[in-house]
């Protein structure tokens, strides 16, 4: 079999593709610019036990309906009764974090570790190229970026790369993933997300599955932070507990 060639986000072309959506601002925006590029075949979201795995099932189906693309949700029971993530419910509490702490490295490496679900992208990726290959299509869309890239291994180009290594042996196709927004920051993300009109009133990124977000674990803070100033900040007001701070 021939090498297959790394990631280079230069490089995207137009092709049938199968959307990872989660519902948080990356995914979405990933899905718009996907809709943009190519033919979008189907968005997967995957339930997992998360604590917000309900308010992220209601986003997509928002999202979805609204750009009309078939939506389907995968449980995976058996995560949740492995993981020891606080992500997973019953699992101990969510880091809460101010927006200084977004600055600190190690305060985000230990947040990181807190919220870590065991090979979590690794069996996304992988289920998700299983459809993607059995519709015929040639990429699969995640939602990373360069800035959670930087505690989060499995967001960064080098973990793209890698996957796609995989990928060449276990699908006959050789379907990719790629991410739009590999190497942006959180700010260039909304930005996009601006550029390409997204539906910001109807993302959810916090860790919590309750009435609003909750402004204050690391997905909120990077959210809050990203949107400050821009037109995405005033659409979101009303998604956040006012007690969860800027």
């Amino acid at each position: 079999m021939p090498a297959r060639p790394i990631f280079r986000s230069h490089e995207l072309a137009a092709s049938s593709q199968i959307i990872l959506l989660s519902g948080g601002l990356d995914s979405v925006v990933n899905l718009v610019m996907a809709r943009e590029k190519g033919t979008v075949l189907s968005c997967l979201t995957f339930d997992y036990g998360q604590r917000s795995s309900a308010r992220e099932i209601t986003a997509c189906q928002r999202v979805c309906a609204q750009f009309s693309l078939p939506h389907r949700v995968i449980s995976l029971p058996w995560m949740q009764e492995i993981a020891s993530s606080s992500l997973i419910r019953g699992r101990g509490e969510v880091p809460r974090l101010s927006r200084e702490d977004l600055s600190d490295a190690e305060r985000t490496k230990e947040t990181a570790r807190s919220v870590w679900v065991a090979n979590r992208n690794g069996v996304f990726i992988n289920i998700a190229a299983a459809v993607a290959e059995s519709l015929g299509a040639s990429l699969m869309v995640t939602g990373f970026n360069r800035e959670e890239a930087e505690t989060f291994p499995d967001n960064s180009k080098a973990f793209l790369n890698a996957v796609n290594a995989s990928l060449a042996y276990s699908t006959l196709n050789q379907v990719r993933v790629i991410s739009y927004t590999l190497e942006m920051d959180k700010t260039e993300v909304v930005l996009a997300g601006l550029k390409y009109h997204v539906p910001f009133e109807e993302i959810w990124s916090c860790y919590h599955g309750g009435e609003k977000m909750c402004g204050a674990c690391e997905s909120c803070r990077r959210l809050k932070r990203a949107v400050s100033g821009t037109d995405a900040e005033v659409r979101l007001r009303d998604r956040f507990f006012s007690e969860g701070g800027s």
